[in-house]
């Protein structure tokens, strides 16, 4: 007998006019090097990494939290895909969460606890649309990523120039989405399908691997993500590097930097004995010591989304007019 199983069309789902919204596209930051005060002594080298790695035509990957988004960084992610600084962007499945709503409403996020009290969080009708897109999406053969942006880029959006991953299927530069199932507000709804998920976010993974074989010389960056970065960051690296181990090549002198909140200490290039709780934070274990053990090099700089990103922007713009021949 199988078991009983959750009956989604006895739920009522609301119109998002019906919602009380956390944020609007107020949060949005200026592309501004003036408004920039953020300093940090890695920052010129990080900029100028990227700078070099764009040269190169090695990957420049950006891997990000949804909090990018709510701390109003769009302006800074997209001029990095712009300027060919960022290759690829590596999101959550509440990163286009949030830019859907932002780019339809121009407002996103609610309050959990008012509304999981409610029992109407999550479930309101515009956002549930995803789903519909995602549908579309992989009956063209598309990930995740492009099959949002495609969405908003072509449909009714009046605030898409907020849209990251708007600008980024204009651009054509991939933004890969890896989700777990359930974790979503999305999945909630009647319309959600179980197989259209997972197969967007496992062609955007294979995106994502594909990409990595391109690390050689290259860089990521790992803004806020804690889990599903590192982890993503670290299969397809080991599938990267079993194809190139297969032809005698090597992926081993890239460089890595992590942007979070807590503190790590100047030791960072050592991990942390598991007797230290640090050890279970997996950007310092993965990203920082063990992925770049092999002739790498990795930064960590503390501090917020809404101060890191900026100032990674200006770095990077900065070195890579330095290194861009006059004229």
């Amino acid at each position: 007998m199988p078991f009983p199983q959750f009956n989604r069309q006895q739920l009522r789902v609301q119109p998002l006019a019906h919602r009380a919204h956390d944020l609007t596209l107020s949060v949005l930051q200026p592309l501004d090097p003036g408004a920039v005060t953020f300093a940090h002594e890695h920052l010129p080298a990080i900029g100028k990494r990227l700078a070099e790695a764009k040269r190169r035509g090695a990957a420049r990957v950006l891997m990000m939290g949804a909090h990018v988004l709510r701390a109003g960084a769009q302006a800074h992610v997209i001029d990095l895909m712009e300027r060919g600084l960022v290759s690829l962007v590596a999101m959550n499945g509440a990163g286009p969460i949030h830019d859907w709503e932002f780019a339809l409403v121009g407002a996103s996020t609610e309050s959990v606890a008012r509304y999981v009290s409610s029992g109407e969080f999550g479930l309101w009708e515009e956002t549930g649309r995803i789903n519909d897109a995602l549908t579309k999406g992989v009956k063209d053969g598309l990930g995740y990523g492009e099959a949002v942006g495609r969405a908003i880029a072509e449909g009714f959006f009046p605030y898409k120039h907020a849209s990251v991953l708007a600008a980024a299927y204009r651009l054509k530069v991939p933004v890969t989405v890896h989700i777990g199932i359930g974790y979503d507000i999305i999945h909630e709804h009647p319309n959600a399908d179980g197989g259209v998920l997972g197969r967007a976010s496992y062609t955007d993974f294979l995106i994502f691997a594909e990409h990595i074989k391109k690390l050689e010389g290259g860089m990521v960056l790992n803004f806020g993500t804690a889990v599903m970065g590192p982890e993503v960051y670290l299969k397809a690296l080991a599938m990267a590097r079993n194809v190139a181990h297969q032809r005698a090549e090597s992926i081993a002198k890239f460089s890595t930097a992590v942007f979070d909140l807590i503190p790590l200490g100047d030791d960072y290039h050592t991990q942390a004995p598991k007797t230290d709780a640090r050890y279970y934070f997996r950007p310092w274990k993965t990203i920082l010591v063990r992925t770049v053990a092999d002739g790498g090099e990795s930064f960590y700089v503390q501090g917020d989304h809404r101060d890191t990103v900026p100032a990674v922007w200006k770095a990077a713009v900065e070195a890579d007019a330095a290194l861009t021949p006059p004229g």
